[in-house]
């Protein structure tokens, strides 16, 4: 993922995140595969009043998500109750192409100088989906960029981020 901001106020920064995802989930009674690439491009709010000369900020952010992919039934067992039936592996190998989603999130993180001009940062977020496009016969698990999707269709992210901010502008001492 990249990930850039830039300060449009005092304490507004407008942000992007550019990323790429190719993960191969195998949880009890299924194996998929899900690759794509997302867009998320919102605005964040420094409510740290800093001491002078620093930069740190604690901020919160709204942005918008945008995600291409692809997703691929790799195998499922079904879920059956007993043992007069042996569940059986069926490995369908299904690709669902072109598939869409768009989501908004709700930031909460921070950010802190640790060298000069070079920091670390760590932001939580609350997902909710807009709209999507879901296979025929097969509800999207995972989105490049919004993570695990549950049946509400509301997910939650956790990002870190080792930064370097580039001294375009020139501070007077």
């Amino acid at each position: 993922e990249l990930v850039a901001d830039i300060r449009v106020l005092r304490n507004y920064y407008a942000a992007v995140e550019l990323g790429f995802l190719d993960k191969t989930t195998n949880e009890d009674y299924i194996n998929f595969t899900t690759k794509g690439s997302y867009i998320k491009a919102g605005v964040n709010y420094n409510a740290y009043k800093n001491w002078k000369g620093m930069t740190n900020e604690i901020y919160v952010g709204l942005r918008y998500g945008l995600s291409f992919f692809d997703q691929t039934l790799n195998s499922y067992t079904p879920n059956v109750n007993g043992t007069y039936f042996i569940p059986e592996i069926v490995e369908p190998n299904t690709e669902f192409k072109d598939l869409t989603a768009q989501w908004v999130e709700f930031i909460f993180g921070m950010k802190v100088e640790i060298f000069n001009n070079l920091y670390l940062g760590a932001s939580v977020s609350f997902n909710n989906m807009i709209s999507t496009t879901d296979p025929e016969n097969f509800k999207n698990l995972q989105v490049p960029g919004f993570n695990r999707v549950f049946l509400n269709n509301a997910g939650v992210g956790f990002n870190y981020t080792l930064s370097y901010l580039i001294p375009i502008v020139k501070k007077n001492k």
